[in-house]
């Protein structure tokens, strides 16, 4: 994305009301730009390769291809685009499977137009919070098995995410291809082996990680370390490359599955 030109977005929703409604909100902002709709998850990623937006704000439960298998195929293609998963609630295990398949942030359909258009500019930044308080809750709820996911084939096992296949294209892979190991035992006590990727992570840089996990933003990461926020982008780069993984979100969705961060007390 160049620093001078509007950020892109391309809304998908079966809903045209709620496309035109994301639309006046966005066009009423100066640096966002509305470069494409679709209706539907198969449409959504050929429009991606067509007019290669920032961001894509994607529904859900759509005809033909649905948002989360359509997230997926965005994330593997290569594309430099940033899906925000559209969900009905905070706790739907969608928006986790969403976040899985490579969604960098989820938004609630009913979000303020400020919160929406600050969403926006914060995904397309890179640089912003990955796991605000309501994030945090829902990866928490999915890693400990409290919420049996109802997202089909290889997305639940015993009630929790499964790891799946790599999902490996131009060197990055998506939180759902991470082997499903950490340090120790995973939050359910298991017996688990370290996954390699880890080994090359400075220990510094696996504090980092687990600040990223937190939710703390470059600024507070910077604060708590005594280190400028020009040294925290650094590090947060080489993380994501050393793991090669996509974005901060992705790299959030890492530390809970292979167990670097377990799951706070239920009643958070």
């Amino acid at each position: 994305m160049n620093g001078n030109a509007p950020i892109t977005v391309l809304l998908v929703d079966d809903q045209p009301l709620l496309r035109m409604g994301f639309r006046l909100i966005l066009e009423g902002e100066d640096d966002l730009r509305v470069v494409g709709e679709a209706s539907d998850g198969a449409e959504a990623v050929r429009q991606v390769r067509e007019v290669n937006p920032d961001v894509v704000l994607m529904d859900v439960r759509m005809p033909v291809l649905d948002g989360i298998e359509a997230t997926r195929a965005v994330a593997s293609s290569g594309s430099a685009a940033k899906v925000i998963i559209l969900t009905t609630f905070d706790l739907d295990e969608y928006a986790f499977a969403g976040l899985q398949a490579g969604a960098s942030a989820f938004l609630l359909k009913d979000v303020a137009p400020a919160e929406l258009v600050s969403a926006v500019r914060v995904v397309a930044s890179g640089d912003a919070v990955v796991a605000p308080r309501v994030t945090r809750r829902l990866l928490e709820a999915y890693v400990r098995g409290d919420h049996p996911s109802a997202v089909p084939g290889d997305f639940a096992v015993n009630g929790r995410p499964a790891a799946t296949a790599d999902i490996m294209t131009g060197g990055h892979r998506t939180a759902a291809s991470v082997p499903a190991v950490g340090k120790g035992r995973n939050p359910h006590g298991e017996e688990q082996q370290k996954d390699p990727l880890l080994e090359a992570l400075t220990p510094r840089e696996r504090e980092m990680l687990g600040a990223m996990a937190e939710g703390l933003s470059n600024a507070e990461i910077a604060h708590r370390f005594f280190l400028s926020e020009a040294t925290v982008k650094t590090h947060v780069r080489r993380i994501l490359a050393k793991l090669h993984l996509r974005d901060r979100v992705q790299a959030v969705v890492y530390a809970y599955e292979t167990g670097l961060v377990v799951p706070s007390n239920p009643d958070y």
